[in-house]
């Protein structure tokens, strides 16, 4: 079972799943029946955006374009924000999904996230290993 959450006020199709890491968005809202128009059914739609100009290392503008892609539900729909759970009148933290651990494949800036990376700049005749940052608006916080 997914809860999601309402795309907009006048909108009965909820969000189930916005990832912006690899561009994925899971919708899902009832529509009525073909067979039967007095019964609803639930209907999920799927908007996958695959950035074809993306690079294996994101961070890395040297790095080769990447070739492949991988979606799976089960990532996707993960949730490793821990939560509280209370066994025998004791409070545990307790997180809802496993490999949680392991770092999220990403195949184009999440906006939520800080990315840097280096360049060689080239000043006076010196060349200097210079810091830049990618998403800007993520990394400062005005």
């Amino acid at each position: 079972v997914l809860a999601g959450y309402p795309r907009d006020s006048s909108d009965e199709e909820y969000v189930l799943v916005n990832n912006k890491c690899q561009c994925v968005t899971v919708t899902s809202r009832f529509v009525p029946s073909k067979e039967n128009p007095g019964e609803e059914i639930l209907e999920r739609n799927i908007r996958i955006l695959v950035p074809l100009k993306a690079r294996e290392n994101i961070s890395d503008p040297m790095s080769p374009l990447r070739t492949t892609f991988v979606y799976r539900m089960t990532e996707l729909c993960k949730k490793c924000d821990p939560v509280e759970v209370e066994v025998g009148g004791e409070i545990y933290p307790a997180q809802q999904s496993t490999s949680c651990d392991e770092p999220e494949t990403c195949y184009t800036y999440n906006r939520d996230k800080c990315y840097t990376t280096t360049f060689p700049f080239l000043y006076h005749g010196e060349t200097k290993n210079v810091q830049a940052v990618l998403t800007p608006a993520s990394c400062y916080a005005d």
